[in-house]
């Protein structure tokens, strides 16, 4: 039991690095299970197709994301420093990643939505309902700030999905370009979409 399960992880983890580095379409599950260390009957014991293989790896990856995501956008701080501390969250784990394999591998959901989304219906789905998740999180934050009259707009729903929008396009321009200063661009820029004055700015802490 200890080596099977030890073998899905591996699986896992190696698919996850690879999908990020490589994307998915380039790899086959031979390298999968080559990278992973494992043989290839162990693949299709946990797995039926690589696209399976995908959604875990899409699964896992959100788990951990939605955790750091609520971690954030559910502390006592104020609405838009929550905001701005996700965003400054992204760019470090990007930064991160550029310092651990030389280069910006952007957003895993966003670089799959890309790929596969006219592909496989199962990974579409998904990758809304994460992206969905991810709306209804910043609306939340959105409408608190809104009934504190620290933004303008005119449907919190709306401007939420701009600025989920906006963080997955800097990711993209920051992958595209190799460099994650492209994300400091990500809180002024919100701020202007949010309608924000300069008086209601939080002080970055």
């Amino acid at each position: 039991m200890g080596r099977t399960s030890d073998a899905k992880s591996k699986i896992l983890s190696a698919a996850q690095s690879l999908f990020e580095q490589r994307g998915y379409s380039a790899l086959g599950v031979a390298e999968i299970c080559c990278a992973a260390g494992v043989p290839k009957g162990s693949f299709y014991y946990f797995f039926e197709s690589k696209e399976a293989l995908a959604l875990a790896v899409i699964d896992e990856r959100w788990a951990a994301e939605r955790c750091d995501w609520k971690r954030v956008l559910n502390s006592d701080a104020e609405p838009l420093q929550r905001l701005r501390l996700l965003f400054e969250a992204t760019e470090a784990r990007q930064k991160a990643g550029q310092d651990g394999c030389g280069a910006v591998v952007g957003c895993l959901f966003g670089n799959l939505s890309l790929e596969m989304s006219n592909q496989a219906d199962g990974v579409r789905k998904r990758l809304q309902e994460i992206f969905d998740a991810q709306v209804e999180m910043v609306d939340t934050v959105v409408s608190e700030a809104c009934e504190r009259g620290e933004v303008a707009v005119a449907d919190t729903r709306d401007a939420a999905r701009s600025v989920v929008a906006q963080l997955e396009g800097q990711v993209l321009f920051a992958k595209l370009y190799n460099n994650a200063a492209q994300l400091t661009a990500l809180w002024p820029s919100c701020l202007a979409l949010l309608g924000v004055r300069d008086h209601q700015i939080p002080a970055h802490t």
